[in-house]
């Protein structure tokens, strides 16, 4: 299996040209106050892995992960025509590549965050910042550990993530690396890391997920907390650019959870597979709930104009404006209540 996986992956190490701002913040005593107590919550919520995740435990990769009605290719006949093996293949590797996407969308986070150190124009974002790449460093570590060490091998990043993540990485405006790294893509980890945690059965994920869970809170958070009131008073002109960046985000994010990479490791009919995938109502259910988080945060920062309402409604994810956003649930949430809260 090792070998299989050896032959997806790309080059170990890769370069990006990235514009940044560095920015220099000498106002010591100017403070927001929410940010402060976000930065607080996060610095006393700090988890060790080897404290608190039980490691020994013996996953069993046969073992289902989740409802055979999330298989992606469930129902199909190409699924119908398995046998039991075949479908336990399946559902580990399928299970790798999910995991390993989580891990690369966590590496993402782990260098925008770091960006957001140097161009962030306050000192408490600075340091809440500087507490999140501690947080997102720890997240590449334990999917790292998992990954590697419970089920043994991994796939190399989807190319629709990697799109998002350069398109965030690149881009010199600090709004920006706020709103595609800390509502789109950890608001969409946030929703993905609840369905499993619901889902599994699996003790190390279990508490692995929920403790990942309760950092991913505050991010997003940190996110709406910086941007709420910045768009506001931006005109139209620029929200309008932000409201596409947005939809395109939603549409790689949709698109990048279609298995593109098992099928062609399993050598099944790639395209078909796909297809049966993006119409799989399990999936398309599994997918509309990823955005339950980003959904409300963009409507409370003012993005989510007539245009935006439709363009959301053909991705068959506006009916989540009103649920809660995920500052909301980060300012009620106590600290170190990790499994309690999820």
């Amino acid at each position: 299996m090792v070998a299989a996986a050896e032959q997806l992956a790309g080059p170990s190490i890769e370069t990006l040209e990235a514009m940044l701002d560095v920015t220099y913040t000498w106002g010591y005593q100017e403070t927001r106050a929410k940010l402060r107590d976000l930065y607080d919550k996060a610095v006393r919520a700090q988890w060790i892995s080897d404290d608190v995740l039980p490691w020994n435990t013996n996953v069993d990769l046969e073992h289902p992960m989740g409802p055979e009605q999330l298989m992606p290719l469930f129902g199909s006949d190409i699924y119908n025509k398995m046998t039991e093996k075949e479908r336990k293949k399946l559902n580990i590797e399928t299970f790798s590549w999910t995991l390993s996407q989580f891990m690369h969308g966590e590496q993402g986070a782990l260098l925008a965050t770091a960006q957001l150190v140097d161009s962030v124009r306050d000192l408490d974002s600075k340091l809440y910042a500087a507490s999140q790449v501690v947080d997102e460093a720890r997240h590449v570590d334990v999917y790292n550990r998992y990954v590697h060490s419970k089920v043994g091998f991994s796939y190399p990043v989807n190319p629709h993530l990697k799109t998002l993540l350069d398109m965030i990485l690149k881009d010199s405006r600090w709004d920006m690396k706020f709103l595609g790294m800390q509502i789109m893509v950890e608001g969409l980890a946030l929703a993905a890391f609840g369905m499993i945690r619901n889902n599994t059965q699996e003790p190390l994920l279990r508490e692995l997920t929920a403790y990942v869970m309760g950092d991913e809170a505050r991010h997003v958070a940190f996110g709406v907390l910086s941007l709420r009131d910045f768009y506001k008073e931006q005109p139209d002109s620029v929200k309008r650019e932000r409201e596409d960046f947005v939809y395109e985000a939603a549409r790689l994010m949709r698109d990048r959870f279609l298995f593109q990479e098992v099928w062609e490791k399993q050598g099944l009919p790639a395209k078909e597979c796909m297809d049966i995938a993006l119409h799989n109502q399990g999936q398309v259910m599994f997918r509309q709930m990823l955005f339950a988080k980003i959904v409300p945060a963009i409507k409370k920062m003012d993005l989510l104009s007539d245009r935006q309402r439709q363009r959301f409604t053909e991705l068959g994810i506006l009916q989540f404006e009103n649920w809660a956003d995920p500052f909301a649930d980060a300012e009620k949430s106590p600290v170190g209540a990790v499994s309690a809260r999820f």
